[in-house]
């Protein structure tokens, strides 16, 4: 697995890199060898980079620049200037090691991790190689790329999904009601990430909603309730309110649910089952959390699963409006909910309104 090299080890490979010393004429040199009419990676569905012995970007193909679009250029700039915090500080290491001292016969693989706050995290097959025969000492090297984010993100997502069809079939009221969650929470999500990249009031609190949560709270609201595969049919699907012994057995489905998804990669998963019925003033359940105790990914879930519970018909209620369900939960900022997240839910009402018509029932 890939870690983000934080930035003083970083530079610890800077460093080591200006050692090297560079030969002015190389990377013209090198250019004109590679773009010759034998260039094999021209072509090529693989994005191909090929640097040289001083860790020099020498040619990229066309894949790979448009992979690494975001760069504005390619050819002439040092790989890990590029592409070092994509790697764990050892896997630098190692390849540093891998082209100037041949460890391994001059080859390595492994897996990096490119990650900014506005795009998804890119999971990444690495193969480094020489590009001449020669093994004693070969100046350029190829390094080989293979994106298998999507394959694994479907892989995993796939195994959870499973476990989320058969959860359904315990609670079998619920209609779309877990699409809508999702739908509600990745908005909101959207909503507090442009927060985050403003310059408004709350915009500090929201610095840390990137790309990736939005993604996640996008897939991972809907396992909200998963655990209630454990809950007894009998109080799951009881007409009428449940006696206390009865809310004390409903109210494990919290526990159940982390328990099921503390495999899953991102803690995420596991924050929002356990605590989106916990509430701001420290009177939810199961662990009486108290504000920003209770983690930001299940604070909004909570507002979007009220929400949406107040306006469907359950076998123990009606349905109720959406103005009037929106006054409901705007009445209950700073005992329910984080009274900062309810200010920006005023404004993106309307929004849920819709997602909700958008999949009803």
């Amino acid at each position: 697995m890939s870690y983000v090299i934080e930035e003083e080890e970083l530079e610890a490979i800077d460093e080591a890199e200006d050692e090297i010393e560079t030969e002015d004429d190389y990377l013209e040199e090198s250019k004109y060898v590679i773009s010759s009419s034998h260039n094999p990676f021209k072509t090529s569905i693989f994005p191909v980079l090929i640097i040289n012995k001083q860790l020099r970007i020498i040619y990229a193909n066309e894949t790979c620049k448009q992979m690494f679009a975001g760069f504005k250029s390619l050819p002439g700039r040092y790989f890990f200037d590029l592409f070092g915090k994509a790697f764990a500080i050892e896997d630098a290491r190692k390849i540093r090691e891998t082209v100037l001292n041949g460890s391994d016969g001059f080859s390595w693989k492994g897996t990096a991790l490119l990650k900014t706050r506005s795009t998804v995290s890119v999971q990444i097959r690495v193969y480094i190689f020489p590009l001449e025969m020669d093994l004693k000492s070969p100046s350029d090297f190829v390094i080989m790329f293979d994106d298998f984010t999507e394959e694994n993100k479907k892989l995993l997502r796939s195994v959870f999904l499973s476990l989320l069809e058969a959860s359904k079939l315990k609670d079998n009221d619920t209609g779309k009601h877990i699409t809508r969650v999702n739908e509600y929470s990745k908005h909101f999500a959207k909503i507090l990430y442009k927060i985050g990249s403003s310059n408004e009031k709350n915009a500090e609190k929201y610095k840390r909603i990137d790309a990736d949560f939005i993604d996640n709270i996008g897939f991972l609201a809907a396992m909200h309730d998963v655990g209630k595969i454990g809950t007894p049919d009998d109080i799951l699907n009881k007409e009428g309110p449940l006696s206390d012994w009865e809310w004390a057995v409903m109210r494990e489905h919290t526990k159940n649910g982390a328990f099921i998804l503390s495999t899953y990669p991102n803690p995420m998963a596991k924050e929002i089952a356990l605590s989106h019925h916990e509430k701001w003033n420290g009177t939810g359940y199961p662990f009486q959390l108290e504000g920003e105790m209770i983690p930001l990914a299940a604070r909004i879930v909570m507002i979007a699963d009220v929400y949406d519970a107040l306006r469907m018909t359950r076998s123990y209620k009606p349905a109720l409006s959406h103005e009037v369900s929106i006054a409901k939960i705007i009445e209950q900022s700073g005992t329910h909910f984080d009274p900062s997240l309810i200010e920006v839910f005023k404004i993106i009402t309307e929004d849920f309104r819709k997602i909700y018509d958008a999949n009803a029932d």
